[in-house]
């Protein structure tokens, strides 16, 4: 492969700058800059130097040898002083050494899943650790980084094989005496793999709520304070607020984190019946979005909406500076309940979240239910008699199949370039 080399730091100025350089000239690399490349994974302060023999900075070198590295190839990471200009200097001296070239995007990723370093799930989970905004993303993109995934998906394949193995046996020797049933540990097995398919396949969409972001939709009607609502809970004029009702006609969007889980939170339109076109349509898309919404917080006035709310929608009285009545009140202008309100949301989301397991996207979950669809198919082939265990047997070899596309082992070279794309030239 070429000797690939990127910042892996982000761009501008800092305390400190990473550039890293992978592949078979690494090495050579190092020493036409520091003179020698240190012993492996033992940090060495050098000057570093160009070509014409002018200083380009003092660094802190690493040097990584193959199948110890990131990427798995001989790499050296060179950990420079933070200035846009020594960075510039340093890429500029790679780039003109013969057999090297600037990475493109992903590419050290793609490298450590070309040699066996990472599998795709991990990959995927790697570049949602770069993304994490919240401790739960965090938390929730390390699991699978740190490979449970493709640690589940292997029991999965075990078992599925020696299901599909003992199916096989009995017509192979079909006509010849078996010497037991395996009907009832082919039964066990498969109903062992469902069951932990189903488990992920129910957290998979929370999880994917985990990466995106929960929404939560304020719904009130006119001028009820969900507009300084909204402003309160951002710590910023995120909305028009005024006295005149209807200020709202669209749904204005702000993203926080609530508990360290990612929330958005929605200042809608206030509901009530209109001529005014506009404003109407401002209603109508506030009533869409929030039957779409993962929580409601209705502020309730005495005019009455045209939603009702349900499940675990929390109910409170708008306005409570100038309100009363029996409902809990809230204010954004005094910060009255503004705390309850955060508590409770944070509540309500956690104990959902607590359902996630490790499948965290939307292609996880649909290899993930073809896999359940394709035991159900099985053991309908199984029931059916004796004469359909062929059929069984490929229905099992089909599930290993979706659920090895997991981890990368078949058809997965479409989803390459999509994935590695997100990535940043240092990874």
């Amino acid at each position: 492969m070429d000797t690939i080399f990127a910042l892996a730091t982000a761009q501008g100025k800092a305390g400190v700058a990473v550039v890293r350089v992978s592949g078979p000239l690494a090495f050579a690399a190092c020493t036409r800059l520091a003179a020698s490349a240190p012993k492996p994974r033992i940090s060495s302060l050098r000057r570093l130097k160009g070509a014409d023999g002018a200083l380009l900075d003092e660094a802190l070198v690493l040097a990584f040898e193959a199948g110890h590295s990131f990427t798995g190839e001989d790499v050296v990471e060179f950990q420079l002083h933070g200035s846009v200009a020594v960075v510039r200097a340093v890429l500029a001296e790679l780039g003109s050494i013969n057999g090297l070239r600037l990475a493109d995007p992903g590419e050290f990723t793609r490298r450590a899943l070309e040699n066996d370093r990472l599998d795709i799930a991990q990959i995927e989970g790697l570049s949602d650790l770069i993304e994490a905004e919240s401790e739960a993303q965090r938390q929730q993109a390390l699991r699978v980084f740190e490979g449970k995934l493709g640690e589940k998906a292997e029991v999965w394949r075990r078992d599925l094989i020696r299901a599909a193995a003992l199916i096989e046996a009995t017509i192979d020797f079909a006509d010849e005496e078996v010497p037991e049933n395996v009907m009832p540990e082919v039964s066990d097995l498969l109903s062992k793999v469902e069951t932990s398919l189903q488990e992920e396949a129910d957290g998979a969409i929370i999880a994917e709520r985990i990466r995106e972001g929960f929404e939560i939709a304020i719904i009130g009607a006119p001028n009820a304070g969900k507009s300084t609502l909204l402003n309160r809970l951002a710590g910023r004029e995120a909305a028009i607020t005024s006295e005149y009702a209807g200020t709202t006609r669209d749904i204005i969007e702000v993203r926080m984190d609530l508990g360290g889980l990612p929330v958005t939170m929605l200042d809608t339109a206030g509901l009530r019946d209109t001529l005014d076109p506009v404003e109407g349509i401002g209603i109508n898309r506030a009533i869409d979005r929030s039957t779409k919404a993962d929580l409601r917080v209705f502020l309730m006035s005495d005019d009455p909406l045209p939603i009702e709310p349900k499940g675990e929608d929390i109910v409170l009285r708008g306005k409570s500076d100038v309100t009363s009545g029996d409902l809990p009140g809230i204010s954004g202008v005094t910060g009255e309940g503004v705390d309850a309100l955060v508590n409770a949301i944070a509540s309500i989301l956690s104990e959902r979240a607590s359902g996630v397991k490790t499948a965290i996207r939307e292609r996880h979950r649909i290899a993930i239910e073809q896999g359940i669809s394709g035991i159900r198919a099985a053991n309908g082939s199984l029931n059916a008699g004796s004469e359909y265990s062929d059929l069984a047997a490929e229905d099992i070899r089909t599930v290993a199949r979706s659920l090895d596309s997991l981890v990368g082992r078949v058809d997965v070279e479409h989803l390459l370039d999509e994935i590695f794309s997100s990535f940043c030239l240092g990874k």
